[in-house]
């Protein structure tokens, strides 16, 4: 299995695999793209922890509701993720915010 966070109010675009893009016809099934109920909260921003089979190589994600064309610093349409994570890097991931949790909250026993 692979793995990648997705910011919150992100979607799943189209899907590549080693033939090239996913093709439902193709493959006569969708990708099987999971999301887990694990998200972190990094900056005020929550990243999702999704789940994809290993025959997928990108992701296209994108924001759920349109971009604003007034609001150019916002107007982000997509984003290839072409380096999916393997599950020891999501578990160095959630050690580095867990430490940073820990130093930025203390706890008094």
């Amino acid at each position: 299995m692979k793995y990648f966070f997705l910011s919150d109010g992100w979607k799943v675009g189209r899907v590549w695999g080693v033939g090239g893009e996913w093709s439902h016809a193709a493959w006569r099934r969708q990708p099987d793209i999971q999301q887990l109920n694990l998200c972190l909260s990094d900056r005020n921003e929550k990243m999702w922890l999704y789940r994809v089979e290993d025959a997928v190589l990108m992701v296209e994600v994108q924001p759920a509701v349109r971009p604003d064309p007034a609001d150019p610093a916002k107007n982000i349409g997509n984003v290839t993720l072409t380096r999916l994570i393997d599950a020891e890097q999501v578990l160095e991931r959630l050690g580095t915010i867990a430490a940073r949790c820990e130093m930025g909250n203390p706890q008094l026993m």
